[in-house]
């Protein structure tokens, strides 16, 4: 059997999620308050100083993981019951933040730091799928997918299937009518759920 069956794929860390909690999309309520995780979260070297990490005495919230845990919560009596055959990352695990500590994604870094990073990355991946065997890797948005297209592809003989569903950004006026509707839509046009 396989150590998971669904591998939900982010693109990196947001500011008030996985950087204060350390969990992919971790909305500090759902991380705390569904996922049962509340522990001490050292800060980085160098902190950014206007975004400093406060770990889960941070107030902000982050609507993306809100909305993706959010729907979890809804749908699976418990984590175990959604890790049964689910699994969470990030293809970037790490956060990069402007001087003006705007977020950085990925897809937005300077083209010489970018190509270096999307090697690692699309290593850890590859890593991943190869130790989780997923039957499918799902882009949570567009860029998520397209990574998950480009490191499948790069794998002898995988067979494993690639689906996207709506990233849950506020950013998006798409996410902001139903998100929880559309991504579940999306989850079952895939034979997810």
């Amino acid at each position: 059997r396989n150590s998971c069956e669904v591998l939900l794929l982010g693109m990196n860390p947001g500011p008030w999620g996985m950087a204060q909690t350390g969990v992919p999309f971790g909305e500090i309520a759902a991380v705390r308050d569904w996922l049962n995780i509340c522990e001490p979260v050292k800060k980085p070297n160098p902190e950014h100083p206007k975004r400093p990490i406060e770990g889960f005495d941070c107030t902000r919230s982050e609507v993306s993981g809100r909305r993706l845990w959010g729907l979890f919560r809804e749908r699976f009596e418990s984590p175990e019951a959604f890790f049964q055959r689910h699994f969470v990352c990030n293809y970037c695990p790490l956060v990069f933040m402007h001087q003006t500590a705007r977020n950085i994604t990925p897809d937005k870094l300077p083209s010489e730091f970018r190509s270096e990073l999307q090697g690692h990355c699309d290593n850890h991946l590859k890593k991943l799928v190869e130790l989780l065997e997923p039957d499918i890797v799902v882009g949570v948005g567009a860029f998520a997918e397209s990574c998950a297209s480009r490191v499948l592809g790069q794998i002898e003989g995988c067979t494993v299937g690639i689906g996207r569903v709506l990233h849950p950004s506020p950013a998006s006026p798409a996410a902001n009518r139903d998100w929880a509707g559309t991504a579940t839509k999306q989850l079952k046009a895939l034979g997810v759920w």
